[in-house]
C-alpha cells in the first residue's frame, strides 16, 4: 500500500519503520526532510528490529500525498487542522485519512476541513509507545498494545467499507483492532488529556517559582494526590459521556482500565508499568536547578488540544469543577 505519514515525532518514526519493514510504500511529510535517512529503523524491547526503505520524504504535500491509499497523521494537536488544509487538494477520492491520536481534535478538525468527502479513522489510544533515538533515522518501540480501538467513518458509509478499513489497520499494526460505534468514543478519552493534566496540576499548581533540586519521573514518582485528582476528573468525564449518549463501557473508567479499586492502588499500578518507568517529567535545567517546562507538549498539547474538547462539550451540559480548575491552571501556564 502507499502510505503517507504526516509528522516526524516518535510515533511517526516507529510507524514508518514498522510499515516499511512489511514492504509497504512509505512516504513522509516532514518540515525537516533533509534530516531523514533513506532507511528508517525501530527497535522493540525484545531487541526485535523493524527496518525499511522510505520511498519519499518531502515538505511538499503534493509529492507525498498524491496517490496515497492511507494518510496517517502523527502530529501534535496544533498542527492537525493546518495539515489537513495542506493535504486536502492532493487527496484522491478513495484516500483514507486517519490519526494515530484522536484525543487532540482530529475528528473535529477533519469534519470541518474535509467534510464527508473522505474515509476517516482515529485510534482511541495509540497502538505503540514510542521514543525517537536519532531524528530521521531510528526510534524505540517501547511497548505494544494487546488490542486497539478505532473509530471509522467510511465513504461510502457502509458496514462492509468500515470492516475493510478495520482489517487493513489490523494488518498494518499487527494488533487486534476493535471498531468503535462513534467518533466520540475515540475523540474523548481519559488517557492523556486527563492522565497528563491531573499529574501536572498536582505536581506544580503550588510551585513557588523556585528551582527544583531533583528532577521527578513522570510515572515512576506518581503520587496518591495525582491519582485522586485523576479519579475525580474521570468521574466528571464519565458523566459527560452519559449525557452525550456514548454507549456505556466504550470508554472504561480509569479505575476499571487499570484494574484498580482506589487512589493508592492506582498509584502503585501506574508506578509499576515498565514502559512508563523511564519517562521524565517536563523539566528544563537551569544553573540553579530544575524548572517546569511549560513549553513542553505535555502543556501545549494536552491542555489546549486535549482537555479543551472535553471542557468544550461539557459546558452547559454537566458540571466539571475539577476539570475546569485543572484546565484554567494549565492555560495560565502556556
Amino acid at each position: 500500500m502507499k502510505i503517507c505519514i504526516c509528522g516526524g515525532g516518535s510515533l511517526g518514526h516507529v510507524c514508518a519503520a514498522f510499515f516499511a519493514a512489511q514492504g509497504e510504500d512509505v512516504c513522509i511529510l516532514s518540515g525537516h526532510p533533509d534530516n531523514w535517512h533513506h532507511e528508517v529503523t525501530c527497535y522493540d524491547k525484545y531487541d526485535k528490529c523493524y527496518s525499511g526503505h522510505l520511498h519519499c520524504v518531502s515538505s511538499n504535500p503534493q509529492e507525498v500525498v498524491a496517490n496515497a491509499d492511507i494518510v496517517l497523521l502523527c502530529l501534535p494537536g496544533y498542527l492537525i487542522k493546518n495539515t489537513l488544509e495542506r493535504i486536502k487538494p492532493y487527496l484522491h477520492k478513495s484516500s483514507i485519512v486517519g490519526s494515530i491520536v484522536s484525543s487532540t481534535g482530529f475528528f473535529f478538525f477533519a469534519h470541518e476541513v474535509l467534510g464527508n468527502e473522505f474515509s476517516l479513522f482515529g485510534f482511541q489510544r495509540v497502538p505503540f509507545i514510542a521514543r525517537v533515538r536519532n531524528y530521521g533515522k531510528d526510534a524505540d518501540l517501547l511497548g505494544y498494545k494487546p488490542s486497539v480501538n478505532v473509530a471509522i467513518e467510511p465513504v461510502p458509509n457502509t458496514t462492509e467499507k468500515a470492516e475493510e478499513i478495520r482489517l487493513t489497520l489490523e494488518r498494518l499494526f499487527k494488533t487486534p483492532t476493535v471498531l468503535l460505534e462513534s467518533f466520540y468514543e475515540a475523540s474523548l478519552t481519559n488517557s492523556n488529556p486527563l492522565l497528563h493534566t491531573s499529574r501536572l496540576y498536582t505536581m506544580w499548581h503550588n510551585h513557588d517559582g523556585q528551582p527544583i533540586d531533583k528532577p521527578q519521573m513522570f510515572y515512576a514518582d506518581w503520587t496518591d494526590e495525582a491519582s485522586e485528582m485523576l479519579i475525580a476528573m474521570d468521574k466528571e468525564f464519565m458523566h459527560l459521556l452519559k449525557v452525550l449518549g456514548v454507549r456505556e463501557g466504550a470508554i472504561p473508567p480509569i479505575l476499571e482500565y487499570y484494574e484498580c479499586k482506589d487512589a493508592p492502588s492506582l498509584t502503585r499500578k501506574i508506578r509499576s508499568i515498565e514502559a512508563f518507568k523511564e519517562i521524565k517529567s517536563p523539566l528544563k535545567a537551569t544553573d540553579e536547578g530544575w524548572m517546569p517546562d511549560y513549553s513542553s507538549r505535555y502543556f501545549t498539547e494536552d491542555f489546549p488540544y486535549g482537555l479543551k474538547f472535553i471542557k468544550m462539550l461539557a459546558d452547559d451540559k454537566v458540571e466539571t469543577p475539577n476539570i475546569d480548575k485543572v484546565f484554567a491552571w494549565g492555560l495560565s501556564k502556556i
